[in-house]
């Protein structure tokens, strides 16, 4: 079924067409948030709480063209993700944003990618600690700016660069281990 039918009969309360929507959607929605969580049953819980929010939503869904659903489902499954980082910061669960200048991180510690399984780099950066996963996530799987980011996560632009700087150190050092273990 298309995605504009689809979004029609799911706006009309349609049960087929909603649980047509998840069994096409799920898989997707479910990586991104592993992404964020980087723990399944979190996740789990994060694409629940997010699928709710679609099926009661689709009153606001505007369809743009092919593709728009879900894109539109991804910015609200993105969202509760965001939103459930932030409440676990607010709880007092999330590491500490701080700054540090990138100019301190030598790039020549970064290892050539392309040979690490997409499925390893993935663990790695589900392993990566919550700040540095969620500000890697969004600058370079969502394309979001340090700015967007500082407004989405409520920290500063710095931070931000700061988080993602991390990251990629991290990321290097786990790439580079692994090539050494497997090469």
């Amino acid at each position: 079924m298309e995605e504009l039918e689809l979004s029609k009969l799911c706006l009309s309360h349609d049960t087929k067409a909603q649980q047509m929507l998840y069994e096409q959607y799920s898989d997707r929605l479910y990586a991104i948030c592993i992404r964020y969580a980087g723990d399944r049953d979190i996740a789990q819980d994060l694409l629940h709480d997010g699928f709710i929010k679609i099926l009661s939503s689709f009153d606001k869904f505007t369809w743009l063209g092919e593709g728009s659903l879900r894109a539109w489902m991804d910015r609200i499954i993105v969202n509760t993700a965001l939103q459930y980082l932030r409440d676990k910061k607010r709880a007092g669960y999330e590491v500490e944003f701080d700054q540090v200048s990138e100019n301190n991180f030598d790039h020549s510690d970064s290892a050539d990618v392309d040979v690490v399984p997409q499925k390893v780099l993935f663990e790695f950066i589900k392993e990566l600690p919550d700040g540095y996963r969620t500000v890697f996530n969004l600058y370079v799987l969502e394309d979001k700016s340090h700015k967007e980011i500082g407004e989405l996560l409520g920290i500063n632009e710095r931070s931000s660069a700061s988080q993602l700087f991390r990251a990629k150190k991290v990321l290097a050092e786990r790439v580079n281990s692994w090539l050494k273990n497997n090469a």
